[in-house]
């Protein structure tokens, strides 16, 4: 089972895939739907993938039906939004589809960010 501070030091050892490490750990807690995944705070050290990873684990929280450990609620939102994709053309797309998670962090994404094939 991957951990969420797992995944936040893979993503600082290999910050170019950040995206698939992060995805790692997605199919991983909704495979194993286990809360030990998520117990361990990580090191605050990037306010953007902070916030995204904490987003992120509070969504899947949401979707299998368990709370949210308290620590990830002290995880701080970006100074300024972040725009996941990069992509200049679909800022207005993902202001209005960014799940609620995210967007309480200044997050945008497209409403299937955590979807998996």
């Amino acid at each position: 089972m991957i951990t969420l501070r797992e995944t936040k030091e893979k993503i600082q050892q290999d910050p170019k895939w950040w995206c698939i490490h992060l995805m790692n750990f997605v199919d991983d807690f909704r495979y194993y739907k286990d809360p030990r995944a998520i117990v361990d705070p990580f090191e605050l050290s990037d306010e953007r993938m902070d916030a995204l990873l904490a987003s992120t684990a509070e969504s899947l929280c949401d979707e299998i039906g368990i709370d949210a450990p308290d620590w990830l609620a002290d995880v701080p939102a970006c100074s300024h939004p972040f725009f996941v994709s990069g992509i200049e053309n679909l800022k207005a797309i993902t202001i209005v589809e960014s799940p609620l998670r995210f967007r309480m962090r200044k997050i945008f994404v497209l409403e299937n960010f955590l979807s998996r094939v």
